[in-house]
């Protein structure tokens, strides 16, 4: 019989871990979650994920799958929720679970992603965000982050914001929907959201985006940095500890089993 497939949507800290993929050195996520699921299924199941965070990024809301024999599948999906958590370290939790539609895929049936960078814009970091914000203690001009974010929304190459990721890319073209800054006192969070992303893009186009704020660059130099499709010209790469992966988009029909 057909093995019965479940999605999981999973929050982490990433403080501790070398990224969601399991590694040769160090330890990633998803080497826990798999870890979890044998102590529950004893076909011990593979989890495919819709992302790969890198080394220090979180998530609130990074979307897997898994299969299993039906005869190993005696739980609810609440129950299953819970019985992971039991086996996970605190720094990494199972929001949700639902039975999935055979056809669906983590990553390959993902329509777009969220993620939010926060950055703590004051003289003194606060010492209760220091693992999941970048401190940038000099001020920032905020007018001038808001007139270039713009330039990054649509169809463009981001070659120049985004790292070697040590193989070859079939294309370095993505599209935006939203590229916006949000502040809350001294919190900013960048929001950026795209049908997919590129390795360190995020952090390229924020770093990016604070040296518009310290007066590096402006709005015009961030436009030709994407015409030019070279790292090399682009702003610098923000740190890891403030980028969280949000959100996962499916369309509807993708996501859960019907009925």
């Amino acid at each position: 019989m057909d093995h019965l497939k479940f999605k999981l949507t999973i929050a982490y800290d990433g403080t501790e871990y070398e990224g969601w993929q399991v590694q040769k050195t160090g330890t990633g996520v998803q080497e826990k979650v798999e870890a979890a699921l044998a102590k529950l299924f004893p076909s011990h199941p593979r989890v495919h994920s819709s992302s790969r965070t890198d080394t220090g990024v979180h998530a609130l809301g990074m979307v897997a799958h898994f299969e299993a024999p039906p005869a190993e599948c005696k739980m609810t999906a609440r129950k299953l929720t819970l019985a992971l958590n039991a086996w996970l370290p605190e720094d990494i939790r199972v929001v949700a679970a639902a039975r999935a539609r055979k056809d669906f895929h983590a990553r390959f049936q993902a329509a777009g992603k969220q993620y939010r960078y926060s950055v703590w814009n004051h003289p003194a970091i606060n010492p209760l965000i220091r693992h999941t914000a970048w401190h940038v203690p000099r001020p920032l001009d905020l007018p001038a982050i808001r007139a270039a974010a713009p330039h990054f929304v649509g169809k463009h190459d981001f070659q120049s914001f985004a790292a070697n990721p040590g193989y070859t890319k079939a294309s370095t073209v993505r599209t935006l929907t939203r590229c916006e800054l949000q502040r809350r006192g001294p919190l900013l969070t960048f929001v950026i959201e795209g049908d997919g992303f590129l390795y360190k893009m995020c952090r390229g186009i924020v770093g990016t985006l604070v040296q518009v704020g310290l007066g590096k660059f402006s709005a015009e130099d961030v436009r030709r940095m994407l015409e030019k499709s070279d790292r090399r010209v682009g702003g610098m790469s923000a740190p890891a500890r403030g980028l969280v992966l949000w959100k996962v988009f499916y369309r509807k029909a993708n996501a859960h089993r019907p009925g």
